[in-house]
């Protein structure tokens, strides 16, 4: 799963740790081939949310006083992963070049995969660099995109303020952090004490204040996002969420998304959990329990994630 409110949708520790953001801390180990299928799978499941905040770009490039969506000429996706939201973004910016900036060439590969089976090949770039010290050698742009990144840097304020080096006249810098946790099931849903959920957003949110005090240079910092980018010299500050609303009862394909993004959960942080609430995850998350994913009628997923932009002088 993901670390929801602090910048994923699904209620785990992204990748422990990052999408293309953060997970440098420990890449010798990890099973890159079995990661980016996770990412790339958790990327579409949001898909219908990020188009909406793509689209929500265009309009505000169309009304504003900047370069309009048309004359977007470069766009950066910091901490891209795999490549599925760079492409949301070729799609919405249809002049753009489009540039997936991450620290993993084994996720920027899958990025490059998937933009060449979309026919954007021409007009896509990779670019491997890493939150904060490579952020002057991205170039500038347009459109500097961000999402789930700035959580896995130290001092978030000084990246943010680096990306916003990066803009071109009138560009507008996107960051995506924070929003609503998930909710799967219903509050009592029939095994185990009721308020579940909740209990694996507190593990969560423990999880996340262990994994920021041991990133480098860590700072405390009050996660008021439009401050943020006003500190860095970013004018007109908007913020909005957009829905992932998926009613019961999940199609297969969605269904096991929520059982892979629960595993990942179970994996990483579920020893946090009491003996009793792990008894409910386990069952949860076999295929042969009547109680299980697989057969619930009631699974439903409804998340939040908000964006916010500000635009350079």
């Amino acid at each position: 799963m993901t670390d929801h409110q602090h910048g994923t949708t699904a209620p785990v520790p992204d990748h422990a740790h990052g999408t293309g953001h953060g997970h440098h801390h420990d890449s010798a180990h990890m099973d890159w081939d079995a990661l980016a299928a996770h990412l790339e799978g958790e990327a579409e499941f949001q898909t219908p949310l990020l188009e909406q905040a793509t689209a929500w770009l265009r309009d505000l490039l169309t009304r504003s006083a900047g370069p309009g969506p048309d004359a977007v000429g470069r766009v950066l996706d910091v901490g891209s992963g795999p490549g599925v939201t760079s492409c949301l973004l070729a799609h919405a910016f249809p002049r753009a070049e489009i540039v997936a900036v991450d620290p993993t060439e084994a996720l920027l590969e899958r990025a490059r995969e998937r933009a060449a089976r979309l026919g954007l090949g021409d007009r896509f770039r990779t670019q491997v660099a890493e939150l904060p010290d490579a952020i002057d050698g991205i170039g500038d742009a347009d459109l500097i995109w961000s999402s789930k990144a700035l959580h896995h840097v130290g001092d978030q304020a000084a990246a943010v303020a680096a990306l916003a080096r990066r803009l071109r006249p009138g560009g507008l810098l996107v960051v995506s952090e924070g929003g609503l946790a998930p909710r799967m099931l219903p509050r009592d849903f029939g095994i185990g004490r009721p308020g579940f959920q909740t209990r694996l957003d507190a593990v969560q949110d423990d999880w996340f204040v262990r994994m920021r005090a041991t990133l480098p240079g860590a700072r405390a910092v009050v996660e008021d996002w439009p401050a943020i980018l006003t500190s860095a010299g970013l004018r007109s500050p908007l913020s909005r969420s957009f829905l992932l609303d998926l009613p019961a009862p999940l199609d297969p394909a969605q269904r096991a998304q929520v059982t892979r993004q629960l595993s990942r959960f179970a994996e990483v942080i579920g020893d946090g959990l009491d003996e009793e609430d792990r008894a409910t995850l386990a069952r949860l998350l076999d295929p042969t329990d009547p109680a299980g994913i697989d057969h619930r009628r009631d699974l439903f997923w409804l998340s939040a994630q908000t964006f916010h932009t500000a635009r350079a002088a």
